[in-house]
């Protein structure tokens, strides 16, 4: 039931998926180190919404810590109230989350309302990963939004953008639109994932 949209890039579709996900004041926890934090030139803050960064460690934040933050806003309508987690997989670092990990970040944030995302620019190297218990079925399971990506994968350009979650489905080619996104020959990204995603290539 997941929908998938093809974006030209990872910053338009991070920007794409937290603008259209969140609340005008609602901001979204990543790793200090996080791409959307630290790469990406205020993009996430140009969509009006503000990048909450938790200290990490190896690149990664816990679930634990994540309910700090929640606890820590305590509602109160002078401070941005986080709305959404967003993690990389692989992280900027190189390291990886374990299934584990992000179970207990789902639970976190179903507790609390919180959207769980995956920027996937590197997912192929992290499904391919020594020790990675991740399944792209696993990322459908545990995430409302992942994407797949293709420009660090061997795509001219492109990513894969997957929403497993019904609440972001409506009306979302219009923030793709609005975005900058939708690609008058749009089919030339889907035509790269056909040939990727054939016999378990990518």
């Amino acid at each position: 039931e997941a929908q998938v949209y093809f974006l030209p890039g990872g910053t338009q579709t991070n920007m794409t998926v937290i603008s259209a996900a969140l609340r005008p004041h609602q901001g979204v926890l990543c790793p200090h180190t996080g791409h959307i934090n630290v790469h990406e030139a205020g993009a996430i803050e140009a969509t009006g919404h503000k990048v909450l960064p938790l200290p990490g460690t190896g690149g990664k934040i816990t679930a634990p810590q994540v309910e700090e933050a929640i606890r820590a806003q305590g509602d109160d309508p002078h401070t941005v109230k986080p709305g959404m987690v967003c993690l990389s997989f692989p992280t900027e670092l190189g390291t990886l989350y374990s299934a584990g990990e992000l179970a207990a970040l789902r639970a976190v944030c179903d507790a609390h309302g919180l959207f769980l995302y995956i920027d996937g620019a590197r997912l192929g190297y992290g499904l391919c990963g020594e020790g990675n218990d991740v399944s792209l079925e696993a990322l459908a399971r545990l995430c409302d939004a992942f994407y797949i990506g293709g420009t660090k994968a061997g795509a001219l350009f492109g990513e894969a953008l997957v929403l497993p979650n019904p609440a972001l489905h409506k009306d979302f080619r219009y923030y793709i639109k609005q975005r900058g996104g939708l690609l008058a020959k749009g089919w030339l990204l889907g035509l790269q994932f056909s040939a990727l995603l054939e016999e378990d290539l990518y």
